[in-house]
């Protein structure tokens, strides 16, 4: 699993491939998005979806790698390693802890 400044760094290239999908929505949800997406700041509603979209996998990657941290620590714990030690590997590698 790639970590979270992996990913971030990925997603401020502004070259990154585009994948074309089809999405059954709502005919109501689009025009509410078509309505407020200007207001927002995005020339259409499939910009301001993909930001929501973004929005939402961010979180759950967050989450998700905070929870993978979480047990690779315990682990380590179980296996002797110290907790500075532990503590030090995490600060050199950039992560955050929740």
């Amino acid at each position: 699993m790639k970590t979270m400044r992996e990913r971030i760094q990925k997603r401020l290239q502004r070259d990154r491939p585009m994948a074309t999908i089809s999405l059954r929505m709502p005919e109501d949800v689009i025009e509410d998005l078509k309505e407020i997406a200007p207001t927002l700041g995005f020339s259409g509603y499939q910009p301001l979806m993909r930001s929501y979209i973004g929005q939402g996998l961010r979180k759950d990657l967050q989450r998700l790698e905070g929870s993978q941290l979480k047990t690779l620590t315990e682990s380590l714990r179980k296996h002797g390693v110290k907790d500075e030690q532990i503590s030090a590997a995490i600060a050199e590698a950039g992560l955050k802890t929740a």
